[in-house]
């Protein structure tokens, strides 16, 4: 191990070890309505779900069920997101949902959790309520659009919450794969793909123990320094609770670390993104006093 990569590695888990001060902020854009799905797609910008309104600022309902759809944002330098807006789904695509989503570094590829429709849904006995992946390409005057389901997604399973290595070589997702050497341990775990190019991936890799356990693990995302921050509900405060795992010299993640409270709660916590210097950041929480339901909180050392 490089000295200067020795010496970030040991500050990175000093930081998380000790009980640190955060002062959390429920920011301005929550409202009674879920906002989750938190994912930093450069360093002002971040995309994150919540429900996609009409023209007349309404919720938009399909059967009476309300629709879940991605905005994006930029990051104020007072911890706000400011500026929101959905973003823009060619409506030819006919996707009839989208719960959580991720941009490729180089900005070509969006890649989003949905469900199968009646255009592409599998042969076979399948259960319409299993997301899956799709990616798709961005059009001038049209939007996202060309989304196509990842050929790894087998109908049979589920697959979600999909985030990018910082290199975009490495797709990242949660799924409750059975069988074969990538058999789920708990309900959910996640799994990684490598990006091969031209549309192919690899077959799914479960990231094994030091990541998941006999619990349910979700909403993954790479921190700059290529750690893995993720939500499980295994025992810890109560809950979803934020973990870390730091990426070794080879490439490989250590054991994962519940990071301390204030940053988890008694309640859900989960989409952690920090900054370089793990000294700020935003995560989300349903911990008491929110403003409804998922909201999205700026912390900061204090």
């Amino acid at each position: 191990m490089k000295p200067i990569f020795l010496v970030v590695f040991f500050l990175d888990l000093y930081c998380f070890s000790q009980n640190l001060d955060y002062k959390l902020t429920n920011i301005s854009i929550n409202t009674e309505q879920p906002h989750f799905g938190l994912m930093k797609i450069k360093s002002d910008k971040v995309l994150f779900t919540s429900y996609m309104l009409n023209k007349r600022g309404k919720v938009q309902l399909v059967g009476g069920n309300p629709v879940l759809t991605i905005y994006e944002g930029d990051l104020s330098e007072r911890g706000e997101i400011i500026n929101q807006r959905a973003i823009k789904i060619d409506d030819s695509a006919n996707i009839p949902t989208i719960t959580s989503a991720t941009l490729s570094p180089n900005g070509e590829h969006l890649v989003i959790t949905t469900l199968y429709t009646n255009k592409n849904k599998p042969k076979g006995n399948f259960k319409d309520t299993n997301f899956h992946l799709e990616i798709g390409t961005f059009q001038d005057g049209v939007g996202w659009t060309n989304f196509k389901v990842l050929p790894f997604c087998n109908p049979k399973y589920s697959y979600a919450h999909p985030a990018f290595s910082n290199d975009g070589k490495t797709l990242y997702f949660t799924a409750n794969i059975r069988g074969g050497k990538a058999t789920t341990k708990g309900g959910s775990d996640i799994f990684k793909v490598d990006v091969l190019g031209k549309g192919s991936f690899s077959e799914p890799i479960n990231l094994g123990s030091n990541v998941n356990s006999y619990s349910r693990e979700m909403f993954p995302c790479v921190g700059d320094d290529n750690a893995l921050y993720f939500a499980s509900n295994r025992p810890g405060y109560g809950g979803f609770d934020i973990y870390k795992c730091n990426m070794n010299e080879k490439g490989d993640f250590e054991k994962a670390e519940k990071l301390p409270k204030p940053l988890n709660s008694s309640k859900d916590d989960f989409s952690l993104i920090i900054n370089t210097n793990n000294t700020s950041g935003f995560l989300v929480s349903k911990r008491l006093g929110g403003k409804g339901d998922d909201d999205i909180y700026y912390f900061m050392q204090d």
